[in-house]
Parts: structure tokens; sequence; C-alpha cells
């Protein structure tokens, strides 16, 4: 599929939801929500048009990020989120979808990094995401401020195997349970040369995605920022074809076939740019606001 540029878009589309990552797509290039963001917000709501931030970062980072504000904009409303890559979608406010990794990959992965560590192969450090928090145990500054970005529900522990004393395996999860959505992986080095020589093998079974160039995913087989759309719009009556995506990096990669409106920002990925239908501005340029405008009107 060929690429075209956002601007050949000549008149306003029937688009009822617009899902947009976060880092480096949504966000300027300070990591910042950008100037204009909230008026935007404003306008789509009062047209009916539904605003969801979709993110490899933790629900709980999310609702700090949005929802005070969200709440004022929103005449007490809440937003929508799709939160860790997927596995957790909210609708209003509400957990309507829980995905998660089992137990036995858990364990394999905290001795995998721990022995590499160890071993001095890579500088890097595992993030066991749950749903009512997150977990760590290395305690170095550069560590902990990186996870900190990402994870504002975050526990710090001496041994993260004694996590899998008190998580549950997914198909055992009910609520008030914690249940591990996912694996995060910081390598300080490259994620994708890390992923290609020690999680090559896990991809048999699990989904392994590069979500940054420091941060790789290990979940779900069956779980991505594309089955959290596709559970947004069931749950709003939504089509692909009222659907408006935008993405920058591999793990935005099937959520673009999730809406007939796909867009690559200029700083993406170039697989990402190569598979989105349109090519919006950068992040750093406002790119999803200027595309949206256009779009919405």
């Amino acid at each position: 599929m060929s690429v075209a540029d956002w601007t050949t878009i000549d008149q306003p589309q029937d688009i009822r939801l617009v899902v947009a990552d976060m880092d480096g797509t949504l966000l300027d290039e300070h990591g910042r929500i950008p100037e204009g963001f909230w008026d935007m917000l404003a306008r789509l709501r009062a047209r009916g048009v539904e605003f969801v931030p979709a993110s490899g970062r933790q629900y709980a980072t999310l609702r700090n990020m949005f929802a005070s504000k969200a709440s004022e904009v929103l005449d007490g409303g809440e937003l929508s989120y799709i939160a860790e890559n997927g596995n957790v979608v909210a609708v209003d406010g509400k957990v309507v979808e829980v995905h998660g990794v089992d137990l036995g990959i858990t364990r394999r992965t905290i001795d995998m990094v721990n022995a590499s560590v160890s071993a001095g192969e890579y500088d890097m450090g595992l993030v066991i995401c749950g749903l009512n928090t997150a977990y760590v145990q290395r305690t170095d500054t550069p560590f902990l401020d990186e996870v900190g970005k990402y994870y504002a529900a975050l526990k710090i522990v001496d041994d993260l195997r004694k996590v899998l004393d008190f998580a549950v395996e997914p198909d055992d999860y009910v609520p008030g349970e914690e249940i591990i959505l996912k694996l995060a992986i910081l390598d300080f080095g490259s994620s994708e040369q890390m992923t290609n020589n020690k999680l090559a093998h896990v991809r048999n079974d699990y989904q392994v995605v590069v979500s940054g160039q420091h941060w790789v995913d290990i979940m779900n087989p069956a779980t991505d920022k594309k089955q959290g759309v596709e559970a947004l719009q069931r749950a709003l009556g939504v089509t692909p074809a009222q659907t408006a995506v935008f993405g920058d990096y591999l793990n935005d990669l099937l959520m673009l076939e999730a809406g007939d409106w796909s867009f690559a920002m200029s700083n993406g990925h170039p697989d990402l740019r190569a598979a989105a239908r349109y090519l919006a501005p950068s992040n750093a340029s406002r790119g999803v606001l200027k595309v949206v405008d256009r779009l919405i009107d």
C-alpha cells in the first residue's frame, strides 16, 4: 500500500473514534500533552467523537496524565483508554477487558534477565506489570527514572520471584486479585538487538513487541493494541470506517489495521510508515491535532 500525505484529505469524514499512541505520536518532543489538546478534546466530545489514548503505559499512569483535566473538559466524564499495549481496555472509567501472561513465562523471563545482567551481557531490568501495580527489583536512579515515566503505581521488591507467590494465572483471575498483564524489559542499549538475541524463541508462544528504542514487551499472543481498538469499537458501536488511528512505532503496527483511517507519524518507524494509509506530521509539529482538525473540520 502506498502511503499518501495527510493533506490529500480534502473534506471532513464521518469519524466517531480517534485512537492515538502516546510517546512519539500524541505527546510532543518533550513528552508533554501538546498545546491545543484540551480544546480539541472538547470539540470532539461536542461532536460525539471519542478520543482514546493507546499506550504501553500503565492504566494508572494514563489516568494520572489525563483524568483530572479531562473531567473538567468533559463535564465530569472520563476518557476511555487502551493501556499496557492492549492488555487493559477501559471505557468511560470502567475496565471492560483484561488480558495477561502466565506465571511460567514470567519465571523464565525473571531468570533470563537476572542471568544476563549477572554475566554482563546487557544493561537491562525487568518490570512485571500487574493490574494493581508494577513490580521491579532494580533500584538504581537511571532505571527508576525511566520506569517512572510509564508506571505511576510502582512497587520495589527485593526479588521479583516473590510476585509469583500471590499473582494468579490469567484463567483464574477474578476482580481484586493480581494478574500479570505483561513483562516489560528496559534495555539501555538496543531493545531490538537484545530481542533478537534473547527472545527469538519466546515468539513461538508469546507476542514479543519492541515498543521503543529501549523497551520490549512480552504479552499474551492474542493481545495487542488492535484488539484494544476492536474492543472499543464493539463497546461504542463504531465501525472501522469511522475510526482513525495514529502511531509511530512497531507496537502500533497491528493497530493500524483496526481503522480505515490509519496514520503513521513522519517521525515513525519505517515499517509503520510503509503500512499506514496516510503520513501525518511529526509529534513535534502537533501532527495528531492537525490531522484530527482536517478529519473533523
